[in-house]
């Protein structure tokens, strides 16, 4: 018997002030799976995510989240559904453990005090517990966060953009624990802009300016789009990208530090300028795998910015 999605929503429509922000959005997420969120700012993530957990109610489309439909029982989504937000939106004049068990009391969680005293052993807030909200840095608050959304031991935990502004250990354990959760079965919706952290996603979906481009398996991405991809070295880089961006063989040219990615979806008159341009002797260029972000790049190259004003 196949199991029920832990979201399913088709059509999915939002507009502000007149500019549409989410545009026929579809999207089905496995139960225990991580799924990956992927755009630009503005893209509609948040307002997608919104409506999914019953935060915003769409103008138009339909859906479930949890087996309960996101236009008439939003309420019991809510309750089952932990959501971190961009910004930390806990109380910085109240201590850790008093944060823990504002949330516990607000979700009428049972065994408060043991359930509080769990969530700070679980994140190792333990030694901290005592110290006020407003004096963690940004990894602690991040930990303190998840804490949070985690303390009704919710089905489904939605996170935007957890690990903005944390430093790379700190995102490090963060997805630890995201992991750990996932092994247990805890449902993950999570966007980011860190390739590196959407690697770890079982799915991936791109979404632009209020549309998804394209959702699938971090690894089988790249093949859907058909992006092939050469690994150039040698001197002066910087002469050679300005040429390969004239060249119409090529879709994209990505600088990686001291090497130029050079990528399209014409495979053969992309291997015959790298036959060309190898033959010169002045650089050498390598057939690689496609990878995340050569696809990120390549699907924002051509999308279409819906921004008129209004609302972000």
């Amino acid at each position: 018997m196949t199991q029920a999605p832990a979201i399913s929503v088709v059509d999915l429509t939002k507009s502000f002030s007149g500019r549409v922000v989410v545009d026929h959005f579809d999207m089905e997420v496995p139960k225990g799976a991580i799924y990956g969120f992927l755009g630009p700012n503005g893209s509609g993530k948040t307002t997608t995510i919104r409506m999914m957990c019953g935060l915003l109610t769409p103008d138009g489309g339909h859906g479930t989240c949890l087996g309960y439909d996101i236009l008439t029982e939003q309420d019991q989504i809510k309750e089952n559904v932990g959501y971190m937000t961009q910004r930390f939106s806990l109380y910085e004049d109240l201590t850790i453990r008093e944060n823990l068990d504002f949330i516990a009391r607000m979700f009428q969680v049972k065994d408060r005090r043991a359930r509080v005293q769990a969530a700070l052993e679980d994140l190792g807030l333990a030694n901290r517990a005592g110290q006020l909200a407003g004096t963690l840095s940004g990894g602690w608050k991040q930990r303190l966060a998840l804490a949070a959304c985690m303390i009704h031991d919710p089905a489904l935990l939605l996170l935007d953009e957890p690990t903005a502004g944390v430093d790379p250990k700190a995102r490090r354990d963060f997805w630890d624990e995201i992991r750990r959760l996932s092994a247990k079965g805890v449902t993950v919706l999570v966007s980011t802009h860190y390739m590196d952290e959407a690697i770890q996603c079982d799915f991936i979906a791109y979404i632009a300016y209020g549309k998804k481009l394209i959702s699938g398996t971090a690894r089988d991405i790249p093949k859907m789009i058909g992006l092939h991809t050469y690994r150039v070295t040698g001197p002066n880089l910087t002469a050679l990208e300005a040429t390969l961006r004239a060249d119409p063989g090529v879709g994209q040219v990505a600088r990686f530090g001291a090497v130029l990615h050079v990528s399209g979806t014409d495979e053969a008159a992309l291997k015959a300028l790298a036959a060309q341009n190898q033959a010169k002797g002045t650089h050498k260029w390598v057939l690689k795998e496609a990878e995340l972000e050569e696809a990120f790049i390549y699907l924002m190259a051509g999308a279409a910015d819906n921004y008129d004003g209004g609302p972000a």
